[in-house]
């Protein structure tokens, strides 16, 4: 039997990271809740993961939990797992270690606060990671302004070295236009043994997962990339008028009429 069939028998979960509150979101209500094009943020990250074929969800809560988890009163598929201290997006995915104690597979990690996701981007993530034997595979996209956006660092031969976050790159790095949306699908065990050994953050005092494909290529593991987001599906909601924005994006998408969105 090939690697890559026997990388596609492998079972596949989701991790999609809904503990937030949005600070700028001028609510009072968890980011994820909050509908664009009649749907909660993260029903439509939960609905293309669902669509793309991935049976097992785990949702990690942790601000306004029990608002998040009713939205999902009578899904199937959804499990909880509480984060009750914020520490970061690799502290969250760590939470998720005991549910899933005995999985060997593939892992999809998603932000439950990107609801412009298509199924056929998860789909290429998925096939990617499993065609080519990797540890970790990266879905990226190139857009015009990157502002704000984690940067992806090839070497010389065009192959993943690191994500450098917005705040920390040098201006050579800022110059890069191929950013990573936070879509990713990892190993599942090798993932959790390298946030186990990962720092914290020297000025956050946080765990951040974008640190683990780096560490993961570092212990030479296999890293792909893959541009497979659409320019126009990399727009971060964090404000009422990002909100605006994205539920104009969907309602397009669908052809339903845009209406006023509400904190």
């Amino acid at each position: 039997m090939t690697q890559s069939s026997t990388q596609s028998n492998r079972p596949v979960a989701a991790i999609v990271l809904a503990a937030g509150k949005g600070t700028r979101m001028e609510g009072q209500r968890p980011k994820v809740a909050y509908e664009v094009a009649d749907r909660s943020m993260v029903e439509w990250v939960t609905g293309a993961l669902q669509d793309a074929g991935v049976e097992r969800i785990l949702l990690v809560v942790g601000y306004g939990a029990d608002e998040v988890r009713s939205l999902y009163a009578d899904a199937s598929g959804i499990e909880y797992v509480m984060q009750d201290e914020q520490l970061g997006t690799g502290h969250a995915v760590l939470c998720c270690q005991d549910a899933l104690e005995d999985f060997e597979g593939d892992l999809v990690v998603l932000a439950g606060d990107g609801p412009l996701i298509r199924s056929g981007t998860i789909e290429t993530l998925l096939e990617t990671h499993r065609g080519t034997g990797a540890t970790a595979t990266l879905a990226t996209s190139v857009i015009d302004d990157p502002t704000g956006y984690g940067r992806i660092v090839r070497d010389e031969a065009g192959r993943f070295k690191a994500i450098i976050e917005h705040k920390n790159a040098s201006e050579e790095v800022r110059a890069i236009h191929e950013v990573y949306p936070s879509y990713a699908c990892f190993d599942a065990v090798s993932m959790m043994d390298s946030l186990r050994e990962l720092p914290a953050d020297s000025v956050t005092g946080e765990f951040y997962l974008t640190e683990v494909p780096a560490r993961l290529h570092a212990a030479g593991r296999i890293v792909e990339v893959v541009d497979a987001v659409p320019p126009e599906d990399v727009l971060s909601i964090n404000t009422p008028t990002q909100l605006a924005e994205v539920d104009a994006i969907l309602r397009s998408r669908n052809q339903a009429p845009a209406t006023e969105t509400s904190p």
